[in-house]
């Protein structure tokens, strides 16, 4: 996450994981929504930097990238999982 430090990253990833884990309906513990939100932030930032678009370095940019990243690891979850 480009423009926040370790702890901000933690916290943006973790409500961006546990929102995600809401509109997703998945069981996951804090640690686990941590984890994706803040690999989904860097899989989305990946993904996004591939079409040329690049967001902000602010908390909610990241929060935003983090959930819609954090989205998509739980659906990609899901399907390899069945």
């Amino acid at each position: 996450m480009t423009g926040l430090g370790w702890l901000s990253a933690i916290i943006v990833g973790g409500l961006a994981g546990w929102v995600a884990s809401m509109i997703m309906k998945a069981d996951t513990g804090i640690f686990l929504n941590i984890l994706l939100g803040i690999l989904g932030a860097v899989v989305a930032n990946f993904l996004l930097g591939i079409v040329g678009i690049f967001a902000a370095g602010t908390w909610i940019a990241q929060f935003v990238v983090g959930l819609i990243g954090a989205c998509l690891l739980i659906g990609a979850w899901r399907a390899v999982k069945r």
